[in-house]
């Protein structure tokens, strides 16, 4: 990358040792803002005054569009804070330096000292002067393919960064953005596998768990929930619409699981599968206690629709316990973490037949052994399943 303009090549000020600090010495350092802080202590150690610095990444989760890690003189430990999508509307972004940043800049420098009326107005600015801060500089960290980070760093020494500080500073900035890449994108691959395949699969995937067929057998308490009437709904209602009752919907099945424990593993259309690992000695009682709050949020959420004028959401819950094969299931070039079994299968009519019984949540008698002392269910007698020789007991559960 090259230097930032206006810099002293001939700087006298030691950043050799942090270089090969952060070259060779960080492999076992797993958190980039562990190293973002113990980086910032050695660049005092090489008698450049930084006082103040952050680093700032685009994450791109779910929930957050970024997150600033900040070191301040005296910490061990860097702060983090999480940035969410909404942020590049506030006022604490725009005018900011790093809207300046993402917007091309190449390098953001204010005097602090000087009259703040012939500076940058922003907040931060403020805030900077008013911790005693006399000089500031941020530059883009550039990552592969163009992507653009913002690193910053402050100072309150008198008269600010001379170009001896500002050369040494941008020599340690390559070291950063090749150290905080690696780290940026194990926590972004983290980050996608728990999105898409659930938190306990995704460390299975990223320990090696890839090959077609291989997998293990986990005795667990299993949920298949349904929406009623989606095909109807998507046909009727405008698009966004269907996304938003889509992610309104799952919202308030799926929070309550991951709560207590269970491990989404598939949303299928407009289902859901979840597991239970009975590893967990509560596994099937937590997973009644998801159902219980599920169902209160669905009600929440059918009073809000009701308001807007839009019919009650309806939904079917099929719960039972059995041993389930866990792994990957698919083609020889794309594969499914997931659970297939006969107990899956049992779930899955289970949720059917919730329909045929008018009973929201049904369980069967495996499951309910687990949890009826606990709990109150209605036994409902025994009734066929399809795909199952023999007539199985059934219960609601209306908590």
């Amino acid at each position: 990358m090259d230097a930032p303009p206006n810099i002293d090549s001939t700087a006298t000020h030691s950043d050799s040792d942090v270089v090969r600090w952060l070259t060779t010495e960080t492999r076992d350092e797993r958190f980039i803002d562990n190293i973002f802080a113990e980086l910032c202590i050695r660049l005092q150690r090489a008698g450049i005054p930084v006082k103040r610095a952050s680093l700032h990444v685009l994450i791109y989760h779910p929930q957050w569009l970024g997150a600033r890690i900040m070191w301040a003189e005296g910490m061990r430990e860097a702060a983090i804070d999480r940035v969410d999508y909404d942020v590049r509307g506030r006022s604490e972004f725009i005018g900011s330096p790093a809207n300046e940043i993402y917007e091309g800049a190449t390098e953001v420098r204010e005097n602090l000292e000087r009259d703040p009326a012939l500076g940058r107005k922003h907040a931060v600015y403020d805030e900077m002067r008013a911790k005693g801060l006399t000089d500031y500089v941020a530059w883009p960290l550039y990552h592969t393919l163009g992507k653009r980070h913002l690193v910053t760093f402050a100072t309150d020494q008198v008269g600010g960064f001379d170009d001896g500080h500002l050369a040494s500073l941008s020599r340690v900035l390559p070291a950063l953005a090749l150290v905080s890449e690696i780290r940026v994108k194990n926590r972004l691959a983290r980050t996608l596998l728990e999105t898409y395949v659930g938190s306990h699969a995704g460390e299975l995937i990223l320990a090696g768990a890839t090959r077609r067929g291989s997998g293990t057998t986990v005795r667990a308490a299993i949920m298949i929930c349904d929406l009623r009437d989606f095909t109807r709904i998507s046909d009727n209602w405008p698009r966004d619409d269907v996304i938003d009752l889509l992610n309104d919907y799952f919202d308030a099945i799926s929070e309550p699981v991951a709560r207590h424990g269970g491990e989404i593993l598939k949303f299928m259309g407009d289902g859901l599968l979840a597991i239970f690992p009975l590893s967990q000695p509560s596994a099937c009682a937590n997973l009644l206690r998801a159902v219980t709050e599920a169902r209160q949020a669905m009600a929440a959420l059918n009073e809000k629709n009701n308001g807007s004028g839009r019919a009650p959401l309806n939904y079917g819950i099929g719960l039972h316990v059995g041993d389930v094969m866990y792994g990957n299931i698919g083609s020889r070039t794309r594969l499914d973490f997931t659970v297939i079994g006969p107990a899956v299968n049992m779930a899955s009519r289970l949720e059917t037949l919730t329909k045929q019984l008018g009973k929201p949540v049904l369980l069967s008698r495996a499951f309910a052994d687990f949890v009826e002392r606990d709990f109150d269910l209605e036994r409902l007698g025994e009734y066929p399943v399809r795909g199952f020789a023999d007539p199985i007991e059934l219960f609601a559960y209306h908590g």
